[in-house]
């Protein structure tokens, strides 16, 4: 007996047409060259860092999105990705101004804080009576008008004194505001929310290599008016730890889109 089979038709696997590998070949190399320019733009120019906490209110809030620029200061291991060993100290080094804005590892734990520089080699810092005095004279400190911010859900003011609500009943926090003013001539609000420990603090001469960081929430930071403290206060900041100057916002989100701070200088 036979069996009749039908012979079954090969069917050859279709080959990618020359202009389809080029195509591909072009898109990988297009990758190739986009992650390279993405690397060399965060390693050299700038980086992202968004706002966890409250101590830069109320120039900086929670959910604020910025770009800061790292050739300010130059690079050092702490600057570049991979903890790239670059020496001792800083290359193309440069100090910050009194008043910038400067985001830099924590000197123990190497964690990422940003606080406005007050103080730079040299300067004698001490704060009496919640007045910040620099180099022997008071920092001028202006009353201003009562800072207002929605508080994000779950959230609650630093203290119930503060708390309010919005002409449209949201919870709001209000918040003393004061308009500091240094030497050189930069100009900032500060938040000042009561007697603290450190609006009372013995003078201290900021070390060569360092600088001498604080927040704008005055009372509500832990910058170098203590020791460094794992997780905590920052004590004087090694120039090397420093990463980037903040520069402008990109994004900010608190119970909603902030649209009026996006782009804002910082």
């Amino acid at each position: 007996m036979t069996d009749n089979v039908t012979p079954r038709e090969v069917v050859e696997p279709k080959k990618a047409k020359p202009e389809e590998k080029e195509d591909w070949k072009s898109f990988g190399w297009f990758l190739v060259k986009l992650v390279i320019v993405v690397l060399l733009f965060r390693t050299f120019v700038f980086t992202s860092f968004n706002i966890p906490s409250e101590s830069m209110m109320p120039r900086l809030l929670v959910g604020d999105y910025l770009f800061a620029q790292k050739w300010s200061y130059g690079y050092s291991r702490y600057s570049l990705p991979f903890d790239v060993d670059v020496g001792d100290g800083r290359v193309f080094a440069s100090l910050p101004e009194h008043g910038d804005v400067a985001i830099f590892k924590h000197p123990i734990d190497k964690s990422d804080y940003i606080k406005r520089v007050i103080g730079l080699p040299g300067d004698t810092v001490q704060m009496v009576d919640g007045q910040l005095v620099l180099n022997g004279e008071p920092v001028p400190k202006e009353r201003i008008e009562d800072f207002v911010v929605e508080l994000p859900v779950g959230e609650r003011c630093y203290s119930g004194r503060f708390a309010m609500q919005t002409e449209t009943g949201i919870p709001a926090c209000r918040y003393p505001q004061y308009r500091e003013t240094l030497p050189n001539g930069v100009s900032y609000n500060v938040l000042d929310l009561g007697v603290v420990g450190v609006d009372n603090t013995p003078p201290v001469v900021v070390p060569d290599g360092h600088v001498f960081m604080m927040g704008d929430n005055r009372d509500n930071s832990q910058d170098s008016r203590r020791p460094s403290v794992s997780g905590g206060w920052v004590g004087l900041v090694p120039t090397e730890n420093l990463v980037a100057e903040a520069s402008f916002m990109y994004w900010s989100w608190g119970n909603g889109v902030r649209w009026n701070r996006i782009f804002q200088g910082i």
